[in-house]
């Protein structure tokens, strides 16, 4: 299994609880956009505790870029990230990752199930190839929705939240039902990408089999 060790260029927050992290790009290191990497510290204790991260990045930057929820309550490796400064190393293991963008369709994702589709906007909007995609992104809270105006400006109209926990102007309350999907889906013969929390997973790709939406159309990812 091949490791790369990588300096961190800069480590900022985006949210109260979501970092973005810069770092060093080894040569040849290739991926595409919506895969991850297993990452671990360079640090005494934490060189074998491996987490999946997504690249929010580029493939053609000249950089790699995680977006990292953590979970300071945790007693946790996201926790240890949260002590992180710039200069400190990672260790980035092998690609993988099931989501691939195969065409135009609608992207569901529950809090940071949403990173591997920030490559994919992101690399779409290079090639002004968006279209028509749209976004449904659940969250608890307004303060949770990770890069909020990136993704108005990129997707409009197209961009549309739901929060499970605050009542909020031009924000949906409530969980995604059928009722939901239907209201902002244009048809069942494009693609749904989905990646979120397994229990939603599960729940939203039934809603979708009962819309007779073929298993070929959807592409998933659980974290």
């Amino acid at each position: 299994m091949e490791q790369h060790i990588v300096k961190i260029k800069s480590i900022d927050h985006i949210t109260h609880d979501v970092l973005r992290i810069v770092t060093e790009k080894p040569q040849q290191y290739t991926f595409t956009p919506g895969q991850a990497t297993e990452v671990s510290i360079n640090k005494k204790g934490w060189q074998n505790e491996k987490r999946p991260f997504t690249f929010t990045s580029l493939p053609e930057d000249d950089y790699l870029e995680f977006t990292i929820k953590t979970y300071p309550s945790h007693k946790s490796m996201t926790n240890e990230i949260l002590r992180l400064k710039k200069d400190n190393e990672l260790i980035l293991h092998d690609v993988f990752g099931a989501i691939n963008y195969k065409g135009e369709g609608v992207f569901i994702a529950g809090g940071a199930g949403v990173t591997p589709f920030i490559s994919i906007f992101r690399y779409l909007h290079s090639k002004n190839e968006i279209g028509e995609c749209k976004l449904i992104f659940a969250n608890k809270t307004k303060e949770d929705i990770i890069l909020e105006q990136e993704f108005k400006n990129l997707l409009g109209s197209n961009f549309i939240n739901i929060l499970s926990e605050e009542k909020a102007n031009g924000y949906a309350n409530g969980h995604i039902t059928m009722d939901f999907l239907q209201d902002n889906f244009g048809g069942i013969n494009q693609y749904f990408y989905l990646c979120g929390p397994p229990p939603m997973i599960e729940f939203v790709e039934k809603q979708l089999q009962d819309l007779n939406v073929g298993e070929k159309h959807i592409i998933k990812e659980e974290f």
